[in-house]
């Protein structure tokens, strides 16, 4: 089992709380309380900076793309490549549910 450094109680309640979320409209609801939409937009880019990431796009077409700097594309790539691997979960996760959808459609 994955044993995070940032393991702690807060957080640990945090997870638990996104967790329970049902649906797009939920989450939309808690995150506009929980967090600025500075810091959703943020977290948004760096979820598509590691989806180009992973395709094999160019710091170039990324930046153009997402607005995102090259500083904020190079910590990106450094989690993909050296991190806990969050988001290579995630990006399979969503690359599977976009798979479903194409064979149902």
């Amino acid at each position: 089992m994955y044993q995070s450094r940032l393991k702690d109680p807060l957080i640990d309640k945090l997870f638990e709380a996104i967790l329970l979320l049902e649906n797009e409209e939920e989450c939309y609801r808690f995150f506009e309380d929980i967090c600025t939409v500075s810091e959703l937009k943020s977290i948004a880019q760096r979820l598509e900076v590691a989806k180009m990431l992973a395709e094999d796009k160019t710091y170039t077409d990324i930046a153009n793309e997402t607005g995102a700097s090259t500083a904020t594309i190079s910590r990106v790539k450094r989690c993909l490549n050296y991190g806990a691997d969050g988001y290579k979960l995630i990006l399979a996760k969503l690359n599977n549910k976009e798979n479903e959808k194409k064979i149902r459609s």
